[in-house]
C-alpha cells in the first residue's frame, strides 16, 4: 500500500497531472497507510505538502451549525529539505465580546507558541457573535512524544480558557501520514531533482518552521 501511495504522490508532485476541482483547487489525496482521514494537498507548486487530520468537536457545534467548534492536527512538509511543521488548529465560535487569545500550554504547563489566524464577526443583530481561528505550534520532537494523546489549554486575556484533548490515535495517524510521504520523497529524490522546472518560478516559499497556513477548512 505504501508503494502505491508513493507512486501516486510522485505523479502529483512531478507530473503535474493532478485533477482539479472547481475553482482550480487541487484534488485532495488520502494516504493509504493506516492514516485514514488525513488529507494531503500540494501547495506552492509542490514546495509544501499540507496534511490535515480528522476534525473533532471541542464543544458542541455553534447554534447547531456543522463545521464549527472543532480542532484538527495540521502539518506541512517542505519537499525541498524534508523539514516538517505541525500545528493543533482550532475553530471556535461564541457569543459576547471578542476573546483576546494570548497564550497556550499543555496539561503539564509546558508553554507552546500561539498562532493567531483570523477572527470573523458572524452577526450583531441580537448580540454579537464571532468565529475565531487559531493554533498551537507543536515542535516535531514534542509531538512525537505525545502518541498517547495530549491536552492543550488556550488562554485569553479576558479570562477565557479552552481545553482541547487530542486522542493518541490522531497523533499516530498524522505522524504516520507524514513519515510515509517523507520516506517516499527521500527514496525518489533523484527523480524529483531531474523533473523539468516550471515555466515561471514563484517567489521562494518559507521554511517549514513558518510553513504557509491554508484556510482552516
Amino acid at each position: 500500500m505504501k508503494q502505491n501511495f508513493a507512486a501516486a504522490l510522485l505523479v502529483v508532485l512531478l507530473g503535474g497531472c493532478a485533477e482539479l476541482l472547481p475553482g482550480g483547487q487541487e484534488q485532495k489525496m488520502v494516504p493509504q497507510t493506516g492514516a485514514q482521514g488525513v488529507e494531503l494537498t500540494k501547495e506552492q507548486n509542490g514546495k509544501f505538502l499540507a496534511f490535515v487530520g480528522p476534525k473533532l468537536q471541542h464543544t458542541a457545534p455553534f447554534l447547531g451549525v456543522a463545521d464549527t467548534n472543532y480542532f484538527a492536527l495540521r502539518s506541512w512538509l517542505d519537499t525541498r529539505n524534508g523539514q516538517v511543521a505541525h500545528q493543533l488548529y482550532v475553530a471556535d465560535s461564541y457569543y459576547g465580546d471578542p476573546y483576546r487569545w494570548d497564550g497556550v500550554h499543555d496539561k503539564d504547563n509546558t508553554a507552546l507558541r500561539l498562532i493567531p489566524i483570523s477572527r470573523n464577526q458572524i452577526t450583531c443583530d441580537y448580540g454579537c457573535s464571532y468565529a475565531d481561528e487559531f493554533a498551537a505550534a507543536l515542535p516535531e520532537d514534542y509531538l512525537r512524544a505525545q502518541k498517547k494523546g495530549l491536552t492543550v489549554i488556550f488562554t485569553a486575556a479576558n479570562g477565557k480558557t479552552l481545553e482541547v484533548t487530542v486522542p493518541g490515535d490522531l497523533v499516530v495517524k498524522e505522524l504516520l501520514a507524514v513519515d510515509t510521504v517523507r520516506d517516499a520523497l527521500a527514496k525518489n529524490q533523484p527523480i524529483a531533482a531531474a523533473a523539468p522546472a516550471p515555466a515561471a518560478t514563484p517567489a521562494p516559499g518559507p521554511a517549514a518552521t513558518t510553513a504557509p497556513a491554508p484556510s482552516g477548512r
